[in-house]
């Protein structure tokens, strides 16, 4: 190589900030991040308060976390998820560096699989002036004894601070009760949400006491319907969403809330609440006509009565989630769907439905119809190809997400229909549509298929039933039996060469799953799946794919941040050794099953995927428990492996 002399290099001018941010601007938040090492003015850069909206930083308490809690202090504003917090030294010293180095710059605070003391709370919450959302879902140890905030200079210096509190999460909390919720919610005089899903909450009859609700005041054992009806009348001019899911709500305790005075609520979510019947339906739509966002999913004993209420009395309606209201028929979705305003409707395995009234609503004038960004017909088993063509046509120019997992009649011709009209769909989930062939997602009209007798040779004779000798009847072949026409190498060329529209057609996708679609091959999932933009893909469940699928994913998709391979065993090392060089970004990777891995792939994604967080390497029985503890140990942040029955070893029964 020929030598260069120091005069021979010219020193390129520093680019002005404003350049580079807008460099920046376009590359994905964790390339910005490794961009951001490149220099002091690319690090300054990548600072600008144009990146800094809405950021969350999460991380499990250790001791590491210090420095970077101490290095965020220079930021003007941030967010904290910190998990994994105990009542040791080291989780207050960690607490106490958020409040020294963050006080007044913390927006939003939460503390999920912690179990923190009373005092290390109480020593925080007065210097978290700025604090807009508090999440305490799931601290049970704060709310055990009863005596959170009992003194009145604690709830003091907590109320100054948290007076600008806009959102409190108090979910899954099993001793929370009227006293501590009387105290902590008066610090917080202007909540806008506030959820309690999964509280015990008493909303007719008080189990410790034997007396009706509201008999007792301010209950120290439970929180009662009385006490959530006091808070909503205080704060009614500023609290518009309401979590009560998977409570004990009855119909009249629904009423109670939803008739409280100059109460304007625009979010309720009843997930789970089994108890609510469409005559609470009824009630909760004439007092509450404001409702824009509404969640009453796994409500078994509603029915398409309650549709029909919601299409008449909410005219605002943006997001509805039906999901698992299993009694729900056709009957009422066409009005609903004439809601000019709905974006997101959830009918995920609602069984009963067709996808017919859907149709028929959407067949009206734009100004008349929904223009939905989002569907979910998850399970709903009765969609078949020609309520898929017809929502396609109707929803081509909105759709942005759509979700027919276990839709087991959807065929070839539904995957064709979707990469004709809905180019710009971000999110595709064709789970265990096992009718789904290579001939879908590349978009060509399979040739005829062999006769049985051609493809195995048999020439005999056929016999009925009638014909008396049942030793020679042959039984018809069943559905399931009958394996596609393989594509060729003659049908790739003619695939290459068409214009018609295969799934490369929806290239701005980010998530995919194609799992349990056991017909599909290496054939179409190495000419189709070229998505620049895909975040996640799911290959899980397809025996007949190879390395080559694996190989050519990676090299396509290089955005990739989580991909599923379960249960694929023709995946093996050669595979990943081809894929991890351009997995950077990928942070999760499912492989259970996959036998044909070994420690050696191990050690590819230890040299190539250092942002790995999560992996299940599950029943895969070439992989040793030495190879597991030094990934641990290499991956900076890799918090879950999945490693049941490795190395062979099952777990046996002993009676």
């Amino acid at each position: 190589m020929e030598d260069y002399n120091e005069e021979d290099f010219i020193e390129t001018p520093e680019l002005p900030l404003e350049i580079i941010v807008y460099i920046l601007s376009f590359l994905h938040t964790s390339d910005r991040k490794e961009a951001s090492l490149v220099s002091r003015s690319w690090y300054y850069a990548s600072q600008d308060l144009h990146f800094q909206k809405n950021v969350t930083f999460c991380f499990p308490a250790s001791s590491s976390s210090l420095e970077l809690i101490r290095g965020l202090g220079g930021k003007s504003r941030c967010s904290l998820i910190i998990s994994q917090l105990d009542g040791f030294s080291m989780s207050r010293s960690l607490l106490l560096e958020v409040g020294l180095s963050l006080g007044s710059k913390l927006e939003s605070l939460a503390l999920p699989g912690s179990s923190i003391t009373e005092a290390s709370l109480l020593a925080l919450l007065p210097r978290l002036t700025s604090l807009r959302r508090l999440d305490l879902r799931g601290l049970d140890s704060l709310f055990m004894s009863g005596a959170f905030l009992s003194k009145e200079e604690h709830r003091h210096q907590v109320g100054s601070a948290l007076c600008g509190l806009e959102e409190l999460d108090l979910s899954d909390l099993r001793y929370l009760s009227d006293l501590t919720f009387n105290r902590l919610t008066g610090c917080t005089p202007r909540l806008r949400r506030l959820s309690l899903a999964g509280c015990h909450i008493a909303f007719e009859f008080d189990p410790y006491r034997g007396c009706p609700v509201g008999d007792v005041k301010d209950s120290s054992a439970l929180l009662s319907l009385r006490n959530l009806r006091r808070l909503l009348t205080e704060q009614k001019s500023t609290l518009v969403a309401l979590d009560l899911s998977r409570t004990s709500i009855t119909p009249e305790s629904l009423r109670t809330v939803a008739q409280v005075q100059d109460l304007v609520l625009e979010e309720l979510c009843l997930h789970g609440c089994k108890e609510l019947t469409d005559y609470s339906m009824e009630i909760l739509v004439k007092h509450q006509p404001s409702l824009q966002r509404l969640d009453i999913s796994a409500c078994t004993e509603l029915t398409s009565r309650s549709v029909e209420a919601i299409a008449r009395g909410l005219k605002s309606m943006t997001h509805l989630s039906l999901s698992r209201d299993w009694r729900i028929t056709e009957k009422g979705l066409a009005d609903l769907l004439s809601t000019s305003s709905l974006r997101s409707l959830d009918l995920s395995e609602c069984l009963h439905v067709s996808g017919t009234e859907i149709v028929k609503g959407l067949t009206g004038s734009c100004a008349a119809r929904a223009q939905l960004e989002t569907l979910s017909l998850k399970g709903c088993t009765y969609i078949r190809d020609l309520a898929v063509f017809s929502l396609t046509q109707l929803l081509g120019v909105t759709l942005r997400e759509l979700d027919l997992t276990s839709c087991a009649n959807v065929t070839d011709l539904s995957v064709r229909a979707i990469a004709t009209y809905l180019q710009k769909l971000v999110v595709l989930r064709l789970g265990w549509c096992k009718e789904v062939t290579d001939w879908g997602l590349l978009g060509i009209v399979e040739t005829t298929k062999c006769e049985p007798d051609q493809e195995t040779g048999d020439k005999g004779p056929r016999f009925t039933r009638t014909f008396g000798n049942m030793g020679f009847f042959k039984p018809p072949r069943l559905p399931f039996e009958e394996r596609p026409k393989l594509v060729t190498q003659n049908d790739l060329q003619q695939f290459k060469q068409q214009a018609g529209a295969s799934l490369l057609a929806l290239n701005g996708l980010q998530e995919l799953d194609l799992s349990a679609c056991p017909k599909l091959t290496d054939s179409s999932i190495t000419q189709v799946v070229h998505y620049p933009d895909l975040r996640r893909l799911s290959l899980s469940m397809l025996p007949e794919i190879t390395d080559a699928s694996l190989a050519s994913v990676a090299w396509h998709c290089r955005s990739l941040t989580s991909l599923a391979l379960s249960h694929c065993p023709g995946i093996s090392d050669r595979g990943v050794a081809q894929a991890a060089p351009y997995l950077h970004r990928l942070q999760h990777l499912y492989l259970s099953c996959c036998n044909n891995i070994t420690d050696r792939s191990l050690l590819l994604l230890v040299q190539h995927c250092n942002r790995l967080q999560t992996l299940d390497i599950s029943r895969c029985k070439n992989i040793s428990v030495t190879t597991v503890d030094l990934l641990h140990s290499q991956l900076p942040f890799l918090e879950n492996v999945h490693y049941q029955c490795i190395g062979g070893a099952y777990p046996t029964l002993t009676l």
